[in-house]
């Protein structure tokens, strides 16, 4: 009751504020079959004005969030929807850097109801292969809420991730449920380590901490390639104390570089978990290209590392 409270006083604000016709047509869209038939430069042009507070510049973008979505609209090379799949991911990248480097893959479904639980491990690891937060972490098969996940997947199972997004990538990725060896270091917590990558060259860190303990706040802190500490704010505050630098920190440089060669930006993810590298991710659109910079200059550093193609490559 009040969670939904919470969000009807939100939309009230929203619609009263100076963007309030934007953020009308935002809720319209968003919640009715508009969502779909709108082309993406226009459900774009919409999202951006409510999430960023001010208008996109399609013709001459600037900053690192405007091109992202510049990319959304016209960088659409086909290798981006197996880049993108959880499964298919893993046998991109491999032929590229190596077996060696990806996280065990113990079972790949079509459905949720596919799965076979008795031939999973004490503990593994659950994920949808089409979105982003279809995610069930299990670390003690005894203990798991089996019908609490299932309800989890198979509502991620339903989501289009593209169209709230307009992520051209995620569009034709094939929803598939598939395990993974349960992964942590010897402190128990799995960080990753996401490389922002321009044209095959790695120029920014970002790692996250405190997200395992519910009572703080997620930190959020950002590096150069010397593992320099940039001073802006990314969404949540900075870490109170020091943030270390991985022991894997130059190994994973390089594999980034390899795996981000000819792409105009990924962000590409690795964990490192005591010395040994696995391959995480890639992310072409950090934050939906919605990120809050803190402050804002640093908006246009990261686009100043981001050149947009020549060509726009839309299919």
């Amino acid at each position: 009751m009040l969670r939904n409270l919470r969000n009807l006083n939100n939309v009230i604000n929203h619609l009263l504020s100076k963007d309030g016709l934007y953020w009308f047509l935002y809720y319209v869209v968003d919640h009715t079959p508009f969502k779909r038939w709108l082309s993406d430069k226009a459900y774009l042009t919409i999202q951006y004005r409510c999430l960023c507070g001010k208008p996109i510049n399609w013709k001459k973008p600037q900053t690192f969030n405007e091109k992202l979505q510049w990319l959304k609209v016209y960088d659409h090379n086909p290798e981006y929807t197996k880049m993108v799949d959880k499964y298919e991911a893993k046998k991109y990248v491999a032929s590229i850097i190596g077996e060696e480097y990806i996280i065990p893959t113990l079972g790949v479904w079509n459905s949720v109801d596919d799965i076979d639980w008795d031939s999973l491990p004490n503990q593994f690891v659950l994920k949808c292969t089409h979105d982003s937060g279809g995610l069930v972490v299990c670390r003690d098969k005894n203990k798991l809420d089996k019908k609490a996940a299932i309800k989890k997947l198979k509502e991620s199972f339903k989501v289009k991730f593209y169209y709230s997004t307009r992520e051209w990538p995620y569009k034709d990725v094939r929803p598939r449920v598939i395990a993974e060896k349960y992964m942590e270091d010897s402190s128990g917590e799995l960080t990753d380590y996401k490389y922002f990558c321009f044209n095959g060259e790695p120029k920014a860190i970002f790692i996250a901490s405190d997200r395992l303990d519910p009572t703080v706040e997620t930190k959020f802190d950002f590096f150069d390639m010397d593992f320099n500490h940039l001073d802006f704010r990314g969404g949540h505050p900075n870490a109170t104390k020091p943030v270390l630098k991985p022991s894997g920190f130059e190994h994973m440089k390089e594999l980034a570089r390899e795996l981000s060669k000819g792409i105009p930006h990924v962000r590409v993810d690795f964990y490192d978990i005591d010395g040994k590298v696995y391959f995480g991710e890639l992310t072409f659109y950090h934050w939906g290209g919605m990120a809050p910079f803190d402050p804002e200059q640093w908006n246009y550093e990261f686009g100043k590392w981001l050149i947009l193609p020549n060509n726009k490559n839309k299919n």
